[in-house]
C-alpha cells in the first residue's frame, strides 16, 4: 500500500485511504462469452457504451488535493442489471491506474484495459440475465482527456460534449443509459466541491479535509454528470415552487445579482413553453477560465446546474435551461439525435427575445436568410444524421433554430407548443429519437405537409423549397430566398 500524501504534509483521511490507495494488481485477457462486445451501436461512436447491462446508480467517491493537480483517488460503484448473461462486461474509463475491482464485494476473477478507454471485466462468476449487481472499481492517476479543466489555483471541473464521464469515474458512457448519481469527493476544508442535484451532508473526516456529498435524484446522461472544485462562491436561493437554487462562482467571476435574479423567470418563461421544470433543484456553476481555450467553451448544459466559463448573461441561461428540457430530461436515443437538444435550446432564444418584444419574422427569421444567402455550407448539412465529427455541428444551433420557427408557422402557435410540451410528458427522464419527433409532429397536426417539411429542413442539404421555408406569415420574405 502507497500512502497517499500531499505537498503539504497532509494526509488523505484513513476511511479514503481503504477506498483510494493504490494497490498492486496484475490485469489479465477477459474471458470469452457474450456480452463481452464494446460499444451499444452508436453509429458515430461505436466504442461508446456497453452492451449487456443496464446502469441502476452511481456512487461515485473521489478525493483531489488542489497541491496536487495532477492526482485523483476514486472509489466508484456502479450498480447495474444485467440485461443478458454476462461472462465478461465492460465500463468506460480514460487513463488512471486501476487498483482493484469486485463484483458484488468478490474480487473480479480479471480485469483489463482495451482500446482508448475500455475496462474489461470478467467476474469471479457468470451473472444471469435479470441479475441485480454492483461493479466497484478503486482507480487513481493523473485526469486525461479534454474534458478535464485544470483552473487557476488548482481549482478544476469536469464539462465536456459528447464525453466527459470518463475522465473522472468509471461509466456506461452513453446518453442512452441513464441513471441517477451520487457524488462523495473529499477536497482540503478551504476548498468546496459542487455537483449535480442537491446537497447532502458535509462533513470533516479530519486533518484538514472535507467531505462533500451531492445527489442527483432524477436519470442523467453521463455526459451532463459534473464536479466543480473551487473556492466558490455559494449564493442560495429558491424557486417560487421552493425548488432549492445553488448558485456557485469561482473567485474572479463577477457576480451579478441581476443576471441570478433573472433565473426564476427565465425557468418559468420555458416551463410555460415546454412544460413544468423537470429536476428537483436549479442554479448554475460560473468557473474562471478561458472559453477560447481548446476542449473548452462559454458554456455547457450540466443537468441541474448549467456551467459557465465567466459570469453567465440571460441568453446563455436561456440556452442552458432549455437543455434540461431538450438534452437533459428528454435525451438522445443516439449522437445522430443531436437536433432534439440545440435546435430547440437554439430556438428557446428567439422565443426569449419575442417574449422581450421582438418580431422573429420581420428579425431574426429574414436576418439569417440574409447571412445565409450566399453560403451554400450552410444549408448542407442535415439537421438529423449531420454525419460523424459534425453532431455537433453549427448547422444544428442556427439552421436548427430557423427550422423551429418555420415549424412553428406552419401548424400554428397552438399546436406547435402542444407538440413540445406533449414531447416532455411523454419521454421525461428517458430517452428518444428525432424520427420519433417527425412522428409525433405529423400526429398532433395532422393535415399539413409535414412529411416533405421534415425532408426538406432535417434530411435537406439545400435550402427548402418555398412551401417550406415561407410558411404562413413568412410568406412575404419570399423575395429574401437565398
Amino acid at each position: 500500500m502507497r500512502i497517499i500524501r500531499t505537498s503539504h504534509h497532509r494526509s488523505v483521511p484513513a476511511a479514503l485511504l481503504a477506498a483510494c490507495a493504490l494497490l498492486t494488481a496484475v490485469p489479465a485477457s477477459a474471458a470469452a462469452g457474450p456480452g463481452g462486445g464494446s460499444g451499444v451501436g452508436d453509429p458515430y461512436f461505436p466504442d461508446d457504451g456497453n452492451p449487456g447491462y443496464d446502469v441502476l446508480d452511481y456512487d461515485v467517491r473521489v478525493a483531489y488535493d488542489p497541491a496536487r493537480p495532477d492526482h485523483l483517488s476514486g472509489d466508484t460503484t456502479v450498480t447495474a442489471t444485467a440485461t443478458d448473461r454476462l461472462d465478461r462486461f465492460h465500463l468506460d474509463l480514460e487513463g488512471f491506474e486501476v487498483a482493484s475491482v469486485t463484483v458484488d464485494g468478490k474480487p473480479a476473477r480479471s480485469f483489463s484495459r482495451s482500446g482508448a478507454h475500455e475496462l474489461v471485466i470478467t467476474p469471479a462468476r457468470r451473472l444471469v440475465k435479470g441479475t441485480r449487481f454492483a461493479v466497484r472499481v478503486r482507480y487513481s492517476g493523473k485526469p486525461v482527456g479534454a474534458s478535464w479543466h485544470r483552473l487557476p489555483g488548482g481549482a478544476a471541473n469536469v464539462t465536456g460534449e459528447p464525453h466527459s464521464a470518463t475522465a473522472w469515474y468509471p461509466a456506461n458512457d452513453h446518453p442512452s443509459d441513464k441513471t441517477t448519481f451520487r457524488l462523495t469527493a473529499t477536497v482540503p476544508e478551504a476548498w468546496t466541491v459542487i455537483g449535480n442535484g442537491r446537497p447532502g451532508r458535509t462533513t470533516s473526516p479530519g486533518r484538514g479535509w472535507k467531505t462533500y456529498r451531492w445527489y442527483e435524484d432524477s436519470p442523467l446522461a453521463t455526459y451532463v454528470s459534473t464536479i466543480a472544485i473551487d473556492k466558490f462562491t455559494v449564493r442560495t436561493s429558491q424557486l417560487p415552487d421552493g425548488t432549492p437554487v445553488i448558485n456557485a462562482y469561482s473567485p474572479g467571476v463577477r457576480i451579478d445579482p441581476a443576471a441570478e435574479a433573472q433565473l426564476p423567470e427565465i425557468v418559468d418563461f420555458l416551463a410555460s413553453k415546454f412544460g413544468p421544470y423537470p429536476f428537483s433543484s436549479a442554479g448554475l456553476l460560473a468557473v474562471n477560465g478561458d472559453p477560447s481555450a481548446p476542449g473548452k467553451s462559454g458554456a455547457i448544459e450540466t443537468q441541474s446546474r448549467p456551467t459557465f466559463i465567466g459570469a453567465p448573461f440571460d441568453s446563455s441561461l436561456v440556452h442552458e435551461y432549455a437543455h434540461q428540457w431538450f438534452g437533459n430530461s428528454v435525451s438522445f436515443t443516439d449522437w445522430r439525435d443531436g437536433c432534439l437538444a440545440e435546435c430547440v435550446a437554439q430556438y428557446a432564444n428567439q422565443l426569449w427575445d419575442e417574449h422581450g418584444g421582438a418580431d422573429l419574422d420581420t428579425g431574426f427569421y429574414p436576418y439569417m436568410l440574409e447571412e445565409s444567402r450566399n453560403d451554400p455550407q450552410f444549408w448542407s448539412t442535415r439537421l438529423y444524421d449531420p454525419g460523424q465529427g459534425r453532431e455537433l455541428d453549427g448547422a444544428l444551433y442556427f439552421k436548427g433554430s430557423m427550422m423551429m420557427h418555420a415549424l412553428r408557422r406552419t401548424v400554428g402557435d397552438t399546436a406547435f407548443f402542444d407538440i413540445l410540451r406533449q414531447w416532455q410528458q411523454a419521454h421525461r427522464n428517458g430517452n428518444a429519437s428525432w424520427p420519433q419527433f417527425e412522428a409525433l409532429a405529423r400526429k398532433m397536426a395532422p393535415g399539413n405537409d409535414l412529411a416533405g417539411f421534415f425532408a426538406a429542413w432535417a434530411h435537406g442539404t439545400t435550402a427548402p423549397a418555398d412551401p417550406y421555408l415561407y410558411p404562413g406569415t413568412l410568406g412575404p420574405l419570399k423575395p429574401n430566398r437565398p
